[in-house]
């Protein structure tokens, strides 16, 4: 009997990371265990999740394990439209370009910038008195 076939692909974002298995199946999507409706209540993480297999038009034909860590609930969607991404690159190569063209396969580089010393945030100043 032949193995089937499971995907496996690392997503990134801001400080959530995904790790992506993609394997053949009915399109149920699972994140650390749960249904995705009960792990992402806010419907636009939803909708950044599940962009790749919609624009892909395989939101059916594979299901979905994500186990995310870090962040928040924007970054963990970010980082698991990333990791679902790749490993839809990996199941088929014809898909990168049309994924390529709404900017799903480059990591978004964006990070929080540090607090700087003497002040009270990254970019935030005290207020200046001049006497």
């Amino acid at each position: 009997m032949e193995k089937e076939k499971t995907l496996y692909a690392t997503g990134k974002r801001k400080t959530a990371i995904a790790r992506t298995w993609l394997k053949p199946g009915t399109g149920e999507i699972t994140v650390n265990g749960h249904p995705v409706d009960e792990y992402f209540k806010v419907p636009a993480a939803k909708t950044m999740l599940m962009a790749p297999l919609v624009l892909t038009n395989t939101l059916g034909t594979f299901d979905v394990i994500l186990r995310v860590t870090g962040g928040g609930i924007s970054g963990q969607a970010g980082a698991a439209r990333h990791g679902i991404t790749k490993a839809l690159i990996l199941a088929d190569p014809e898909l990168r370009q049309s994924l390529k063209r709404v900017g799903f396969v480059r990591r978004d580089p964006r990070q929080k910038e540090r607090k700087k010393y003497g002040q009270r945030g990254a970019r935030a100043r005290f207020q200046f008195s001049k006497r």
